[in-house]
Formats: structure tokens, C-alpha cells, sequence
């Protein structure tokens, strides 16, 4: 099949510059997608966007080029809950990624234990109602339950606006729990004031919540974005990534959000975004935890 880009749609950057800064050895990339190839694996007919191809292997080759080692290959919405285009990208990593994936209720044991040989180790939750439809928590729950007895965890994908009216849900989940982009705060607003204090207050309550640091490009509102050379990009969201770096060490990870679904503002050079991570892991120890530990405690614990 063919298909039709979103219009606008911003490709991903092409010809990355080098990083400047040198990632530790064993980096993970821990937040990535792939986007079909749509002739090979079409995209779903529910989707709410449709994107530009971006295959395993041009993410293998980005991989390579910004320093990392591994990754780890999250389900992207426009392909809803079909994982065939990620179960191949992980099925074709040599055992260098792993993957989260989205299901519904109607998939089979057997479906999850192939799912799990393949590689995949997390299940995603997305509240972002702009790109998917409402699925009834009692589904959820239910997968919730399911994946835990494969050892899996749960990645949830909301706004900060929305966290306390899913607080009693997202706390009473049986798994680990991994929030993308720090829950997506307004970082017009200050750092320690109450909308973000109330993230911070869910993750130190609660030992079984992790946080992504990443995607500063599409909270940034006063930038500079990552482009021209420039290596101290989204400084603006600095504060918020540094803070939760720097209180919870031991249950951060980051990643690139390449191919960078649904920008509408620019299309950041994924090089100068590995130049971010030092602001906010500003320690040898801190980038290590960040980059190589946490990730592969969480998804290669047999290595560990």
C-alpha cells in the first residue's frame, strides 16, 4: 500500500551532526519508534496521523552515528496495536533492542509469549487524547495484570494537566510504571511550583514510578531548538529534566524520539539533542545511571 503524509509533516532530520559529547559505552537509546515502511507494514485505519517512513535500519544507522549501543523501540500510535513493524525492527537488532508494544484486551497468551521471545518487555498506555482514542481503564487493568506475570512494565503517556484525575489509576497499576517525557509539564511554569511539584510528589511516593527525561523539543517553548551548531538547546526545560535526574538517579532513562512523531514546529538535528543530555546529567556517575544502568536493568536484566 501507499500512503499519503500527513500535511505538514516534518520528515526527520537528515545528516545528523557528530555529538560533541561522547555517550558512555553500552548507551541505550531507550525511546524510539519506527514508522513502517508503509508498503511493508501499512499503518492502521484508526490511526490520527500519517508519517513518513523511518525503517529499522535508518534507526540502526542513527544508532550507530550518534554513539549509542542499543535501543529501545516503543510502539508508535499510527500503527495502533499492530507491532508487526516493531517486532521486526527488534527481531532484526541482534539482540540489541528491546520493544513496548501496544495491545488490546483480545490478544492471546501465546501472542504475548511471542511478543516476549521477540523482545518486547513493556506494554503503552497513551492519555494524549489528540492522538488516540479512549480505551476503558478496566481493559487496561486487565492487561496490566497479564503483562506483569512476563515480568513486563507499563509506559504511560499523558499531560500534566490530566495527572490528578488519573493519579488513583495510574497509582494502583501492579507493574512498574514508566512515564514518558516527565509527564509532558508546562515549562512556562516554574519548577518547583504545584503542577510539577505534583509529578515529583508521584514519583517519590510511589519506588515503582520511572520517568523518561526526554523529548525537551516538543516541551521547549523559548527553545533555542537544536539546530545550526547550537549545543545548549531547550534550555527552558533544563530545570525540570536536571531535577528529576538529580532526585531519582537510579529510575531516569532517555532517549531520542526519533523519527520525532507529529512536530509541527521544526525537525531538531538528532545530534545536537545527545548534546542536551550533559545539562542534565551533569556527572560522569549521573549519564552512566542514565544512559547505560537504569536501561538495562530495566529491559536486559539477564545482563545485569
Amino acid at each position: 500500500m501507499t500512503f499519503e503524509k500527513t500535511s505538514g509533516w516534518l520528515d526527520w532530520y537528515q545528516g545528523p551532526s557528530r555529538p560533541k559529547f561522547k555517550v558512555p559505552a553500552g548507551a541505550v537509546d531507550a525511546h524510539c519508534h519506527v514508522f513502517g515502511p508503509g508498503e511493508e507494514f501499512p499503518f492502521a485505519p484508526e490511526r490520527k496521523y500519517t508519517p513518513c517512513d523511518a525503517s529499522n535500519e535508518q534507526l540502526y544507522a542513527l544508532r550507530d552515528h550518534l554513539g549509542f549501543t542499543r535501543n529501545v523501540v516503543v510502539q508508535a500510535t499510527c500503527h495502533g496495536a499492530d507491532n508487526r513493524a516493531m517486532i521486526d525492527a527488534l527481531v532484526n537488532s541482534g539482540g540489541k533492542a528491546r520493544g513496548v508494544a501496544t495491545v488490546k484486551r483480545s490478544v492471546t497468551d501465546a501472542e504475548l509469549q511471542a511478543m516476549h521471545d521477540a523482545g518486547v518487555r513493556g506494554v503503552r498506555f497513551n492519555f494524549v487524547k489528540r492522538l488516540v482514542d479512549f480505551t476503558p481503564k478496566d481493559e487496561l487493568v486487565e492487561i496490566a495484570e497479564r503483562i506483569k506475570q512476563l515480568g513486563w512494565h507499563v509506559v504511560i503517556y499523558f499531560e500534566a494537566v490530566d495527572l490528578p484525575e488519573l493519579w488513583d489509576f495510574f497509582t494502583a497499576l501492579p507493574t512498574t510504571v514508566v512515564v514518558d517525557h516527565m509527564g509532558r509539564p508546562d515549562v512556562t511554569k516554574p519548577v518547583d511550583g504545584p503542577e510539577f511539584e505534583l509529578f515529583v510528589r508521584f514519583m517519590r511516593e510511589h519506588g515503582n514510578v520511572w520517568s523518561k527525561v526526554s523529548c525537551p523539543e516538543r516541551l521547549s517553548v523559548s527553545g533555542p531548538p537544536a539546530l545550526n551548531g547550537e549545543r545548549s538547546a531547550y534550555r527552558d526545560v533544563v530545570p525540570f529534566a536536571r531535577r528529576i535526574v538529580e532526585t531519582f538517579p537510579d529510575r531516569v532513562l532517555w532517549g531520542t524520539d526519533w523519527p520525532h512523531p507529529n512536530l509541527k514546529d521544526h525537525m531538531p538535528d538528532d545530534g545536537l539533542l545527545v548534546d542536551f543530555i550533559p545539562h542534565i546529567a551533569t556527572t560522569p556517575e549521573l549519564q552512566r545511571k542514565l544512559l547505560v544502568d537504569n536501561p538495562m536493568r530495566l529491559y536486559w536484566p539477564e545482563e545485569k
